[in-house]
């Protein structure tokens, strides 16, 4: 595939828009959606998920199908430091993976929960990250996927924190929650719980599985001492009926019910009357009522839906980020930088933390069909950076070949390329956060027309597809790598035009008019007066409310 042709002029002034951004070094902190086949609007199963992360740059991952001969290896790398760990035996056969999905539609993604640091392993050789991928290469199931994740940290141990994991495939979606011993014996303890075909889910950084359904061996599968090695690190003395997992290994404070549980509780308030009865958990009161680990929502839910929900800012909800004194004073903007926590006079306090963040590696929504062939069932819809500017470009779990502008090494955190569509995400988020009211418009319409399309065009697609399918699978195969690849590619050209775009009608905080689709100019050809972006009455309040007299217009003394 030919690289998108790179623009001199264009680079040098991006680059220097891009150095306003800066990263600190933290582990991810993500938000993942699920929806169950009789769930959603179609019939897939779906599983969303953000990366985020203040180091993580955003590309498609892609491991090739293997075959491996005995005594070949596998090196273990630390998915969030690069740090090695060391090597475990390679199976037979690995399964080719792009992205967070595997060629036999089962999608693994995650949200790290910490939970109880005496508990974290460091002497262990498997990292949740690794964890993932290795799933993915090795499972044909979601029930398989959680047999290969048990079974290596059984043998090699789990030195990462207390993860959540969601593990779907086009039956069934599960969330599996883990963490490890200590050092003090080898393997974790875990449990997961099969999301209802009729429900949806939710996890975000909290551990969510609270009282475990021991009885029920269809729908939950666990670790046999996931009660008794609590008990044997004093943890936990109650009978195995009300032993409570979240609380045991993951004890929950205001940042973690309001930052975390706080995002799923949006997710599914969002499908589900009556939802605020669990506001006062969110609130850490005394007594209130336990949110649920998955509801079964009012009306079913389509992919589109899920991906609108990934842009979430807690819009029409009391914790509303385009509302607070922080958005109306500057131009809306549903983002706030860290820290989280700050203080006034003594008293600490703590910004909101939404599903769409600023600091977002990746995004994906995962659709997995029963009813169609695994090569067209598949499709992992893939963005980088925030999601709420990113596009979701499908990507078939058939394909062969990674898009450039989507490609590994096509630039990294600290190397701008304008051929990169993380670099080209970024430029146009990281111009909206400073004036987000005004751009955001001018955002969402390319980024709709452009989703619009890749849903119209999905029906016939996937009709060549299948016939091309019934003669000759290699066919098909090239027919939707080459589609997944075009549409990325196109998508990234389309994203520079924006970018491009914005920072010119959006200059020196003037908004450049425009008629026909084009700037307009006077009959000399000159450009017209632009209209002034200015600022809102909430902002000039507050200037006025802090400074006193100190700008007020005076009368001239005489």
């Amino acid at each position: 595939m030919k690289t998108l042709s790179r623009k001199t002029a264009a680079l040098a002034l991006f680059a220097a828009l891009a150095m306003m951004m800066g990263w600190g070094i933290q582990s991810h902190a993500c938000t993942n959606l699920i929806v169950g086949k009789k769930a959603s609007a179609d019939g897939s199963t779906i599983i969303s998920y953000a990366a985020d992360s203040h180091t993580l740059f955003g590309f498609l991952d892609y491991y090739p199908a293997a075959d491996h001969k005995p005594g070949d290896m596998r090196k273990i790398y630390d998915w969030d430091t690069g740090r090695y760990w060391g090597e475990i035996p390679e199976v037979a056969h690995t399964y080719k993976v792009v992205g967070n999905i595997n060629e036999h539609q089962v999608t693994v993604a995650e949200s790290t929960w910490g939970g109880r640091e005496e508990l974290h392993d460091t002497t262990a050789l498997i990292d949740y990250g690794s964890l993932m991928y290795l799933a993915l290469q090795r499972a044909k199931t979601a029930r398989e996927a959680i047999k290969v994740m048990t079974d290596l940290v059984a043998q090699y141990g789990y030195n990462s924190e207390g993860e959540s994991f969601s593990i779907g495939d086009p039956n069934e979606v599960w969330v599996m929650e883990m963490i490890g011993k200590g050092g003090k014996e080898k393997g974790a303890v875990w449990v997961a719980i099969r999301i209802p075909d009729d429900c949806i889910s939710a996890h975000a950084n909290q551990a969510r599985i609270h009282k475990i359904p021991f009885k029920d061996k269809e729908n939950c599968i666990y670790s046999k001492d996931v009660v008794s090695f609590a008990r044997k690190m004093g943890l936990y003395n109650g009978k195995d009926e009300d032993f409570d997992f979240s609380r045991t290994y993951c004890p929950a404070d205001y940042g973690t019910l309001r930052g975390c549980d706080a995002r799923a509780w949006a997710f599914l308030n969002k499908y589900k009357s009556g939802m605020d009865r669990y506001l006062p958990y969110l609130e850490g009161k005394k007594g209130a009522e336990v949110m649920p680990l998955y509801v079964k929502p009012d009306a079913k839910v389509s992919l589109r839906n899920v991906q609108d929900m990934m842009r979430d800012h807690f819009e029409g909800t009391p914790y509303d980020m385009t509302q607070d004194p922080g958005a109306k004073n500057y131009y809306g903007v549903p983002y706030r930088y860290r820290p989280m926590e700050f203080k006034v006079d003594g008293v600490t306090y703590s910004h909101e933390r939404a599903i769409a963040t600023q600091q977002t590696g990746f995004v994906f929504t995962s659709q997995m069909r029963s009813w169609l062939p695994n090569e067209v069932g598949g499709i992992i819809w893939f963005g980088v950076d925030d999601a709420n500017t990113a596009l979701f470009v499908p990507m078939y779990c058939c394909m062969t070949e990674v898009p450039e502008s989507y490609r590994e090494g096509n630039g990294d955190l600290y190397t701008f390329s304008f051929d990169a569509a993380f670099w080209v995400n970024n430029l146009i988020a990281n111009q909206c956060y400073h004036r987000y009211s005004q751009m955001i418009p001018d955002v969402r319409r390319v980024q709709k027309g452009l989703e619009d399309g890749y849903e119209a065009r999905q029906p016939e697609v996937e009709a060549k597809a299948l016939a091309l399918l019934k003669n000759n699978r290699a066919d098909a195969i090239e027919f939707l790598t080459n589609y997944s690849v075009n549409t990325a590619q196109e998508s990234t050209r389309k994203y520079q035009e924006l970018a491009q775009y914005l920072f010119v009608k959006f200059l020196d905080g003037n908004i450049k008019k425009e008629k026909d689709g084009k700037f307009q100019r006077n009959e000399w050809g000159n450009p017209v007066s632009p209209n002034y972006g200015g600022y809102t009455q909430d902002y000039f309040n507050t200037i006025v409310a802090g400074s006193g007299d100190y700008l007020r217009v005076k009368e001239v003394e005489k």
